[in-house]
């Protein structure tokens, strides 16, 4: 009697330790399954450039870094001194094996063409230009639609109806700026002048100031800046003369609000962070996508977005009012700016 009760209670403990053991296995399992699926994402900002001069890159690592804290994501900001360094630092984020690589303008384009090319199965983003690839998406912007509202506003605020522009170079890009101004400026103002001439490359004040001389000699009381860096050159023109002009893609009305009256925004920060946020939820998808004045991707200081400048009363809230309701007309659709690259 003793024997067979001691034989069942030792059978019956038996199956309680083998029920346990795969209860604690079972418990395990859920809880590697669960540490796998809730593991952050991980996505590489790779830029062509060091963070600094370029006040486009700048917004773009802080739109960047701010999807990364709203959606827990794991981010890493990847500066490149050169070109070749670029490449290099392209193809170490692969090897790193981040889920989105992120990266921007026309310098990139050449090394990541190569690169995403020979990772098929990689996910990237460029920004501000267009890589044709199955795995790329291509984030453009209407920058005409910006530039139509800084041509209305000079239009409406120029004394003399002679305005110019100091732009980068003759190139398709740079046609949505110029030929986006000279639609908004005849909007508005079809007997002013408009002076366009063009430095021949990014990164030459002294030129761009010598161009913006010689657009104040001719009259031009307002002389648009969109020669990227070369806009420090037309700045201190302006400063020297007292005519007055605009900054591109962040506001640069703080550094001279007596002489830089307005700026025509590229929210380089806003398409970041959509960016990183289409890949958290899924609605990643590589081709074309761009962001105009309804999507928040361009705008104009004092229109579309505040300043910490006050404003200059070479422009005036008056004209802000008439600008504003110019925008409103372009979100809706009951004004349409023509894209320059289609006619």
């Amino acid at each position: 009697m003793k024997r067979g009760l001691s034989f069942v209670l030792s059978i019956i403990m038996l199956a309680i330790l083998l029920a346990a053991c795969g209860t604690s296995a079972s418990k395990d399992e859920q809880s590697a399954q669960g540490s796998d699926s809730e593991k952050s994402l991980r996505m590489a900002l790779v830029l062509p450039e060091k963070i600094g001069v370029n006040p486009f890159f700048v917004q773009m690592d802080e739109g960047f870094k701010k999807a990364g804290e709203e959606f827990k994501v794991d981010t890493k900001t990847i500066e490149s001194t050169d070109p070749a360094a670029f490449e290099q630092n392209l193809r170490a984020a692969v090897a790193e094996n981040y889920d989105l690589i992120i990266t921007a303008t026309f310098q990139a384009e050449d090394a990541l063409k190569k690169v995403a090319a020979e990772n098929p199965d990689k996910s990237f983003a460029i920004v501000d230009t267009t890589v044709d690839l199955p795995n790329v998406r291509s984030v453009g912007f209407r920058e005409y639609e910006g530039a139509y509202l800084l041509g209305a506003a000079a239009g409406l605020s120029t004394k003399t109806d002679k305005v110019g522009m100091i732009a980068a170079m003759d190139v398709p890009l740079i046609k949505k700026y110029t030929e986006g101004f000279k639609a908004g400026l005849e909007s508005v103002n079809p007997d002013a002048e408009f002076f366009v001439n063009y430095v021949g490359g990014f990164n030459d004040p002294a030129k761009a100031k010598e161009l913006a001389l010689v657009q104040f000699g001719k009259g031009a009381d307002f002389i648009a800046g969109a020669s990227a860096v070369g806009d420090l050159g037309v700045f201190e023109a302006a400063k020297e003369k007292g005519f007055y002009t605009s900054g591109q893609d962040t506001d640069r009305t703080v550094e001279d609000p007596e002489h830089i009256v307005l700026s025509q925004l590229k929210s380089t920060d806003t398409v970041a962070y959509e960016t990183v946020k289409d890949f958290v939820e899924g609605n990643f998808k590589a081709g074309a996508v761009n962001y105009g004045l309804k999507e928040d991707g361009v705008g104009l200081t004092y229109v579309t977005r505040d300043s910490e400048s006050p404003l200059n009363a070479f422009v005036g809230q008056e004209v802000i009012d008439q600008v504003k309701a110019i925008n409103d007309d372009i979100v809706s659709g009951k004004i349409v700016v023509k894209d320059p690259l289609q006619q």
